[in-house]
């Protein structure tokens, strides 16, 4: 129902299901007492290293909660925001003084499900963010850029990565092309999703081979490297939040998103050291641009200014755009 209300901006589904949620939060919270839950699969189908199931699952309920608190507010329940924000703060806190070390900046034992799943999830306190951003590209490299994760490390590893400053080794780690990843599959002549990440035979037998559950990369396509996102605070794509990553070992790319009010383009050219970037941004919608580049050499008579990280940031109307950037 979040998402749907992300992407569309229909609110419809998001209240038929909000008593349910809020049912949903207060079972997992009466049952979990010190506000950690055990409850769920965990982190399912790990290559190797296996993440506690009470540290996603409390993860996760740190997100219900939140999303019901956010929820709450839309609807104007005061009430249940209070409660609700106020119970996902108590559950991130746990998290962080139970699993966090700040000498080592990691989060239990390091694993690229725990580091990526607490990024992602923004569990890390900001003060955290870039070490323990370091601690999570350190350990992808060490795991010779494969993944190493299960159902929910899947979800995270390659947003965390490229959310952090690392896009180039999240790029990296997607496009590898034997065990584990997703190119094995495709090297094993799959074009759909399996359920698992081991390809033998006898494993083959026992499992779906068209299985959405390790399919977020598809989604960290459009995200990270072109960039496009909705914006929370006016979802459905009313303000689309545009920040691609320009790939050092990529000449080009397209995403192309039908969004409520028409198409969203953002696609770009490497030639040498510069960029050549196009947007589209439909009628009835505006975005917010976010560069990450040395200098902008055409910039179509807009204002650009640079955020805190040091990257050029301005407002676009509905129209098309051509920009020229030195990288």
């Amino acid at each position: 129902p979040w998402n749907i209300y992300m992407f569309y901006g229909d609110k419809k589904l998001l209240k038929d299901c909000y008593e349910n949620i809020k049912r949903y939060v207060d079972r997992i919270t009466e049952a979990s007492p010190g506000y950690v839950t055990y409850w769920g699969l965990g982190d399912w189908v790990p290559v190797k290293s296996k993440t506690p199931k009470e540290f996603t699952s409390t993860i996760y309920y740190y997100l219900d909660a939140s999303i019901l608190a956010k929820a709450a507010k839309i609807f104007g329940n005061e009430k249940d925001f209070i409660k609700y924000s106020n119970l996902a703060l108590l559950i991130k806190d746990t998290i962080n003084a139970k699993y966090f070390d700040d000498e080592k900046y990691i989060y239990g034992s390091g694993f690229q499900t725990e580091l990526s799943t607490a990024l992602y999830w923004d569990i890390v306190p900001e003060s955290y963010k870039k070490k323990v951003s370091e601690k999570l590209a350190e350990k992808v490299i060490a795991d010779n850029k494969h993944i190493d994760v299960g159902l929910l490390g899947s979800k995270s590893i390659l947003n965390a990565l490229s959310e952090n400053g690392y896009s180039d080794l999240a790029y990296e780690v997607a496009t590898q092309t034997d065990f584990p990843s997703w190119g094995a599959w495709i090297q094993d002549g799959s074009n759909t999703l399996y359920e698992d990440w081991k390809v033998d035979e006898d494993r083959k037998g026992a499992m779906s081979r068209n299985h959405i559950m390790f399919g977020e990369i598809s989604a960290w396509f459009y995200k990270a490297l072109g960039g496009i996102k909705p914006d929370p605070l006016k979802p459905g794509f009313k303000n689309i939040l545009l920040n691609p990553n320009f790939i050092k070992k990529l000449d080009h790319f397209d995403a192309h998103f039908n969004g409520p009010y028409g198409p969203i383009k953002s696609s770009w050219k490497r030639k040498g050291r510069f960029i050549y970037y196009y947007v589209n941004i439909p009628p009835n919608s505006t975005a917010k641009l976010t560069l990450d580049c040395e200098k902008i050499l055409q910039k179509e008579d807009l204002n650009f200014l640079k955020n805190e990280s040091g990257k050029f940031q301005t407002e676009l109307i509905s129209g098309q755009y051509h920009f020229k950037l030195l990288r």
